[in-house]
């Protein structure tokens, strides 16, 4: 048979390929379940974003199903075994600071800007156009090649749960969703809100009163807002300057408002992916422990010295005494994603926990349970998502490093990561792509975007891979 260049196959599509991926980064896919409908589940714009999928693969002769307005497929090729390559076309939230519009998929540099333009709609795009490939190619395959397509994945994976509950489990397969060489080993995922029960009174009369603080919106994303709402019976002029003092000493964005008899704080952090919270700057922690140091009303304090006893400057458990690490994943990590609290309802915490391959997450859950209950805070909600490994011997990494070593002509390292990918709803799937080594991870951060030579690469390594795995029995 005829060596193929993949490269040069991409070439030919690269303005088709540039422009499905513009055009699906325009769609603003937000999870929405407020404003759900019967046909619309989790929202309008995810449901948008799975049919601009699904009417693409339609239109290029693929096999289409929508399974629940949830999730869908996309497919091709026979046999008796199934591929899997897992994407998802939700977004995060899109944040404040943008340089261009989140989802005006603008190119610059070489780069396309847009949410989602590398988690994961450009690597979506990179892994339709590789199927396309091979599809017109005409080459003979042994396995049906499937896109699996979710729609909640950067929340709680209803997609994938609802799709399993009624379709085939591939027996092997990769997420597009994550970095290359190949990542072989997730870590576990515990989310949570701990959630402020001591019931306090003021003994004493207290000068500042927290009406109101809130940070966040999602488990796993580092906060880059917080504000809060302080009510005063003196000396309000001291608390500014000693907050203007404190965000200066951390360089940190800020502002501040009197009205009314109250005052307004807020402060600008750095969002960025909640399984490494040292890439951001939590502006809810900080604001929190400022707040941790003035004279306020019981409840109030009990609640934002805890918050910076067990979490400022420490995203990796260990004021907690849950810290743990191994060989294989690295190190455990906590990152408070959604912090609020009010002077009725009291505070909580909402959190992801990314914990190592090894470690039992049930021994985690009991030493928490146990400091909670003496600090007067406990566990709710809470959801955990086992670790995920592969052998490096297994069928599907040896043949995917084949891939990358000959298309890179560099060495495809195994590596773990803190995130979560569908690769960890298969037995045997690694997450594969598409952030190539030395390139920063903007994910889930201001001014998200993807190099357009690195799309056009990942296509071209999806091509190969999906052509390798599926030619044999």
């Amino acid at each position: 048979m005829t060596q193929i260049n993949w490269t040069s196959e991409v070439e030919k599509r690269k303005e088709a390929l540039i422009k499905d991926t513009q055009d699906l980064l325009h769609i603003k896919s937000l999870l929405d379940d407020e404003n759900a409908e019967a046909d619309a589940p989790l929202g309008k714009g995810v449901k948008k974003a799975l049919d601009f999928m699904l009417q693409l693969g339609e239109k290029d002769g693929f096999t289409q199903k929508n399974v629940g307005n949830l999730a869908g497929h996309l497919e091709f090729g026979e046999g008796k075994e199934l591929l899997g390559i897992l994407c998802h076309v939700d977004v995060v939230p899109e944040g404040d600071g943008w340089t261009s519009d989140p989802f005006g998929a603008e190119i610059r540099d070489g780069k396309i800007f847009a949410r989602g333009a590398l988690d994961d709609k450009g690597p979506t795009m990179a892994a339709y156009y590789a199927m396309k490939i091979v599809k017109e190619l005409g080459l003979p395959l042994k396995k049906r090649v499937r896109m699996i397509i979710g729609t909640d994945e950067e929340s709680n994976w209803r997609c994938v749960d609802h799709y399993f509950k009624h379709e085939e489990m591939p027996s092997l397969g990769f997420a597009p969703d994550a970095d290359f060489p190949i990542i072989n080993a997730e870590k576990g995922i515990a989310d949570f809100d701990m959630v402020q029960k001591a019931s306090l009174e003021d003994f004493a009369e207290t000068n500042i009163e927290v009406e109101s603080f809130v940070s966040g919106k999602r488990y796993n994303m580092v906060p880059d807002h917080a504000k809060a709402v302080i009510l005063f019976k003196r000396n309000q002029n001291v608390v500014v300057e000693q907050f203007i003092t404190h965000m200066k000493q951390y360089e940190l964005e800020y502002s501040y408002q009197a009205e009314n008899g109250k005052l307004i704080l807020e402060v600008i952090g750095v969002s960025a992916h909640g399984m490494e919270p040292r890439n951001g700057k939590n502006a809810g922690l900080f604001l929190a422990e400022f707040l941790s140091k003035l004279s306020l009303d019981a409840k109030s304090a009990h609640y934002f010295q805890f918050v910076t006893r067990y979490f400022f400057n420490d995203s990796r458990g260990v004021n907690l005494g849950v810290a743990y690490s191994d060989d294989i994943s690295g190190e455990l990590t906590i990152n408070p994603g959604k912090l609020a609290y009010s002077k009725d309802s009291g505070g909580r915490i909402g959190m992801t926990c990314r914990y190592p391959v090894t470690n039992k997450m049930e021994d985690t859950k009991e030493k928490l349970d146990e400091l909670l209950l003496d600090e007067g805070f406990a566990i709710e909600n809470f959801s955990d998502s086992k670790p995920h490994h592969v052998d490096e011997k297994e069928f599907l990494i040896q043949t995917l490093k084949k891939v990358y070593e000959e298309q890179t002509g560099e060495k495809a390292e195994l590596i773990a990561i803190g995130g979560g990918t569908y690769a960890r709803s298969l037995k045997a799937g690694v997450a594969f792509g598409p952030l190539f080594p030395g390139r920063p991870d903007i994910a889930h951060q201001k001014d998200e975007y993807m190099f357009i030579e690195d799309l056009l690469r990942a296509t071209a390594i999806y091509a190969q891979a999906i052509y390798e795995l599926a030619k044999t029995e």
